[in-house]
């Protein structure tokens, strides 16, 4: 094992340009070169791709990696070729002539790496083609990545993954490597299941991503507040970001206000024609500034390291597609943000998804257990990020790097609030929205009040002294908690739960989040590779950052790569901050091996030299 333990640092150092492994990476490469399964849970930007890619580099044969996804596959296969490495991928995008050739590549054992989709994967002509190339110059690994996608409770179940497992008949000597960053529980449980993973090691890394700043807003305006969002904290300098909407319509609105505000912005969802989404994934991966305005159907296997923020305009169905979503944002390492506005009708637009759906009573029950989930994260009064960790297993210290922990909520005694809101609820029949029941709580006439007589009711006006916003925050925090259930079969009507009896009983006490219409105080200037609070950086070296951008800008586009394949933004930092003057010292560079130095060293050392 010892020779293997210095091949893998020899290419990690010579090829990929890092002086040591980030936390169990080596074990995980140790276990696949001794030919061993393993299963990987690695948080976005924890250095999954490593995991496969150098072992498929230091072993006997080729690495056969699974991506569900062609943009994924292209982005890899040019950062891979920029260091020297033998790597393709085998998709539709290929003309029968390009995949003749890979074909040809593959049988001659000229690859190191091939990325193939699970479909193509699993033909009859490329398990034989493989069959012969296992015969031949060998099949060093199977790589599955987004291996979450084998979960059938998940958001992105796939089922051409659940065929993966007859991989372990057809090469039973071949390792096989499951990856994913998203993986709670169950989930783990089906990797291992339904991949025929039984006896595979797990990895588990910390989910944590220190980077990232988590701040949960109330929906007031929620135009105005992501624009504020955006000019505060996530726009500047021309920088990318994703903003996460529920429906198509709202994309194509959203995308649109924003480009009237003076922001570069796409849409991107499932109904447009596959040119078109080929077209803003390119201008994504590549152009700087650009904000993608999407559904759901963006994002698995967008490679983009600088992601600078990832906002929420609706809910997400639960924290794992939450989770997944903000982690596109600060793969890198530096400071990113993650923002998302809520309201009450957010739940009862999900609640009524779940009910609609064509799911088993089961999958609705554990549709349902997810939203409550991530409501208690909305609505929560303590850190964001312990309770995030904690939902996949994993507890932590209050972080001091969410909307929560540097401005901490107000709370107060709502018990007596919560008995007036939920006596209202009952007296009105357990038929109506929030709306209703704030009017009637409140003591303001509507005609449909009067005539359904609800202006008599003995609540009426009990509720005088809070405001319209104050009992939507007592709703909300109510069906955050599951005392309230709004009826998605009766346009979101709230009833009571069994929770609620010992509220209305007295035996119990309500603390609740007090409305506040303040914003999050402490936001970061990003600068140098902060995680979490900013750290301090000269603006001789923020200059020289830039003039280094400039360059990488150029390099790329004469590559035809996006700009982080040429270097990423960390490195870039390095150089300003270390200042080399040869290609000795650049070398030192973290994320600079020989061929990078060699093929673009000079440029960006002359741009050193100039300052």
């Amino acid at each position: 094992m010892d020779g293997h333990v210095s091949d893998v640092s020899a290419v990690l150092r010579d090829t990929f340009g890092f002086s040591e492994f980030r936390g169990r990476q080596q074990e995980i490469i140790e276990r696949t070169v001794a030919g061993n399964d393993s299963v990987v849970l690695m948080p976005t930007g924890g250095g999954k791709s490593l995991c496969y890619q150098i072992p498929s580099i230091a072993m006997r044969g080729v690495g056969i990696v699974v991506s569900p996804l062609i943009a994924l596959m292209q982005d890899q296969v040019d950062a891979l070729r920029l260091l020297g490495v033998s790597a393709a991928f085998w998709n539709s995008s290929l003309s029968a002539a390009q995949a003749s050739n890979v074909r040809r590549d593959l049988l001659r054992g000229d690859l190191d790496l091939l990325y193939v989709a699970p479909e193509r994967l699993m033909l009859p002509d490329f398990l034989d083609t493989l069959e012969q190339v296992a015969a031949g110059p060998g099949v060093a690994l199977f790589a599955i990545d987004e291996a979450h996608c084998v979960s059938q409770w998940g958001h992105d179940f796939r089922p051409e993954y659940l065929r993966l497992s007859e991989l372990r008949g057809r090469f039973p000597h071949t390792p096989r490597i499951a990856l994913t960053a998203t993986a709670d529980a169950v989930t783990r449980h089906e990797i291992h299941d339904r991949l025929g993973l039984e006896s595979a090691e797990e990895f588990v890394s910390s989910f944590d991503r220190p980077n990232i700043r988590y701040t949960v807003e109330i929906k007031d305006d929620p135009k105005r507040q992501l624009l504020a969002f955006l000019r505060d904290v996530a726009g500047r300098d021309g920088e990318a970001g994703i903003v996460y909407c529920l429906s198509r319509k709202k994309t194509e609105q959203t995308a649109e206000w924003l480009r009237a505000a003076g922001f570069d912005a796409e849409v991107y969802h499932a109904g447009l024609d596959q040119e078109t989404r080929r077209r803003v994934q390119q201008r994504f991966r590549r152009d700087d500034g650009v904000i993608v305005v999407a559904t759901i159907a963006f994002g698995m296997g967008i490679d983009k390291p600088d992601v600078r923020f990832v906002a929420h305009l609706d809910l997400p169905k639960s924290l794992e597609a939450y989770y997944q979503e903000t982690g596109r944002a600060g793969r890198d390492g530096e400071p990113a943000e993650a923002w998302m506005a809520y309201g009450l009708a957010d739940v009862v637009q999900q609640g009524s998804f779940i009910a609609g759906s064509d799911g088993s009573a089961e999958h609705k029950r554990v549709d349902q257990i997810k939203l409550d989930a991530i409501l208690g994260y909305a609505e929560a009064a303590g850190c964001r990020r312990q309770i995030l960790l904690n939902y996949f297993g994993e507890q932590s210290a209050a972080c001091g790097n969410c909307d929560t922990c540097l401005t901490p909520p107000e709370l107060w005694d709502a018990t007596v609030a919560s008995q007036k809101a939920l006596s209202a609820v009952v007296r009105t029949g357990q038929r109506f929205g929030a709306g209703h029941i704030i009017s009637v709580l409140r003591g303001e006439r509507t005609p449909r009040m009067e005539g359904l007589g609800h202006d008599q009711l003995p609540t009426f006006g009990v509720g005088a002294d809070l405001s319209a916003d104050e009992w939507r925050g007592v709703l909300r925090q109510l069906v955050a908690r599951g005392v309230l259930h709004p009826d998605p079969s009766a346009m979101g009507a709230l009833q009571l739960t069994d929770a609620a009896t010992p509220i209305l009983k007295g035996t119990t006490t309500v603390e609740l989040r007090r409305a506040s219409a303040k914003a999050p105080a402490g936001r970061q200037k990003r600068v140098a590779g902060a995680a979490g609070p900013a750290a301090a950086v000269s603006s001789a070296d923020e200059d020289l950052f830039e003039a280094l951008r400039a360059v990488r800008k150029e390099l790329a586009a004469a590559d035809g790569v996006p700009a982080f394949v040429v270097l990423a933004d960390k490195a870039l930092r390095e150089i300003a901050a270390t200042r080399p003057r040869d290609l000795a010292q650049l070398l030192e560079v973290n994320g600079i091996g020989p061929v990078k130095a060699e093929r673009y060293g000079s440029q960006f050392l002359a741009v050193v030299a100039q300052e």
